[in-house]
């Protein structure tokens, strides 16, 4: 597996028939001696999409029974990818529509001022009720005007970019930590014994665990309860199991447990765990010394069935990258996270979400339409210096207004998903050439504040899934947000100078 590319002072960033095993991923964060107490959703026996209610008795139970057995897969650090965000359950709104045309060329573009270019920017609003409407206006990522001198994206890349010794100092730190904890977690008296190194830009650590068979929970598309088709006896994943449901909350619990006191006997590193965030299944490490990194670890299930129905209409990238890579790509195996269903305020502690992020990092790696994009003796694109240029505005953000409106619950993934989006639609490699990075990324830009407005955000794997649905994410926050990012997109992206 390819190591874990790193990012200095920020954080680095996430596994049916067959289920290998479950899987962690890296990412450094702190962690309190216990989970903090999150109210529950309800639970598996009680059918399970009426209003969500507490069941605090369970939760306390799962919460300190010390025998929990948690099975894991780990995801490796990753400096672009830090967490991915909520699959959440979708309305019947649609995703905002194709561009409309593709990304500017170099030989049709044409100059004019700011003011002019900006004149041009879709202004659509949101659709009525909460994540309803009809569909989003499409976002126009056609030809657009250059502001002269606005700004200088390859001077924001080149202050990002690391050099080879700070990578391979931070690649020796983070695998000496990866490969201790693997060793602890296949010791004899760990119940993830035969767990596995996934490397996806996260950590992940797969156990290998019985045929499973999954229910849907409640219609989400994405979250699942776990169920063993065959469970022999004396397993140690009996402790884990709540009414033959595997829960997803007590192998976490279990697994941070295990990270949280390994980590004490690492030597000659600086390493703490970051407090749990609600929700959230990766467990945070941050390493201090000798320079700031931070790894995310995520529990996960490995499963070598087909993908579930869900996902049949996702990943559409048959006309940017070919059939018989989506074809070759959907025969791989898919992943089982415990990120929990939420329910207003309540989440249902039992499920597990899918995870594909594997396959994010395939595509990602061979991004080109043309086999030779991006290789030595061929074009080189600017797709990757796009998302860097997009997951780094969001992070400068986030640091500038911190928790206001609601800012701490987007998150990288979203600008992913959004960004692939743009690839789907604009899948010609002329369209991404690296001298017109300004214009690329300014359409990458445009085509995320559509979606902002329009309050929807397409899963890329799973399309009945509105990653920016209310029930995720409230409007003042994303108008908010758009607010913040049209500020900086008509006046050269200040933000980008300013930490």
């Amino acid at each position: 597996m390819a190591p874990p590319r790193r990012k200095a002072t920020r954080k680095a960033s996430e596994t049916a028939s067959g289920v290998s095993a479950p899987c962690v991923e890296g990412g450094l964060s702190a962690e309190p001696s216990e989970p903090a107490a999150v109210p529950e959703a309800p639970r598996p026996g009680a059918r399970r999409c009426g209003a969500a209610g507490a069941s605090g008795s369970r939760r306390e139970k799962s919460r300190l029974d010390p025998r929990e057995k948690p099975q894991v897969r780990a995801r490796a650090a990753r400096a672009e990818d830090q967490a991915e965000g909520p699959a959440a359950p979708t309305a019947d709104a649609e995703p905002p529509a194709a561009p409309g045309h593709s990304l500017p060329r170099a030989s049709t573009r044409s100059r004019g001022t700011a003011s002019s270019a900006r004149a041009r920017r879709p202004q659509s609003g949101p659709p009525e009720g909460p994540g309803l409407g009809p569909r989003a206006p499409s976002p126009h990522l056609g030809r657009r005007e250059e502001a002269p001198d606005a700004w200088k994206p390859r001077a924001v890349l080149e202050k990002l970019k690391l050099s080879r010794q700070e990578i391979s100092v931070a690649a020796e730190v983070v695998n000496r930590l990866g490969d201790h904890l693997l060793r602890r977690l296949n010791s004899r008296e760990s119940e993830f014994k035969g767990v596995d190194l996934l490397r996806t830009g996260s950590y992940y650590e797969r156990v290998k665990v019985p045929r499973i068979q999954l229910e849907e929970y409640c219609n989400s598309s994405a979250h699942y309860f776990v169920k063993f088709k065959r469970n022999p006896k004396g397993s140690p994943l009996d402790q884990f199991l709540e009414g033959g449901i595997l829960s997803a909350s007590k192998m976490l619990f279990k697994f941070r447990k295990i990270i949280k006191e390994e980590i004490k006997h690492i030597e000659d590193t600086d390493v703490i765990m970051e407090r749990k965030k609600r929700g959230s299944p990766a467990v945070t490490l941050l390493i201090r010394k000798p320079r700031e990194i931070s790894v995310d670890i995520i529990l996960a299930l490995e499963s070598k069935s087909s993908w579930p129905a869900s996902t049949q209409k996702g990943l559409p990238i048959s006309n940017w990258l070919g059939t018989k890579v989506k074809d070759n790509l959907k025969r791989q195996p898919f992943y089982l996270v415990p990120k929990h269903a939420k329910e207003g305020s309540l989440f249902q502690e039992e499920t597990w979400r899918l995870s594909f992020s594997h396959i994010e990092k395939a595509i990602l790696t061979n991004h080109g339409q043309t086999k030779t994009c991006c290789e030595t003796e061929g074009v080189k694109c600017c797709r990757k210096e796009c998302l860097k240029l997009m997951k780094y505005l969001l992070e400068q953000l986030k640091k500038k207004f911190g928790k206001q409106r609601g800012l701490d619950k987007f998150c990288s993934y979203h600008v992913k998903t959004a960004f692939l989006h743009v690839c789907t639609q604009n899948p010609h490699d002329s369209w991404w050439l690296y001298k017109d990075l300004e214009l690329c990324f300014d359409n990458c830009v445009t085509y995320f504040l559509q979606c902002l407005k329009t309050e929807h955000l397409e899963h890329y794997f799973i399309p009945d899934v509105n990653l920016f649905s209310r029930d995720e994410i409230g409007k003042p926050s994303k108008e908010f947000l758009s607010k913040q990012i049209e500020y900086e997109q008509n006046n050269g992206f200040p933000v980008f100078d300013e930490f």
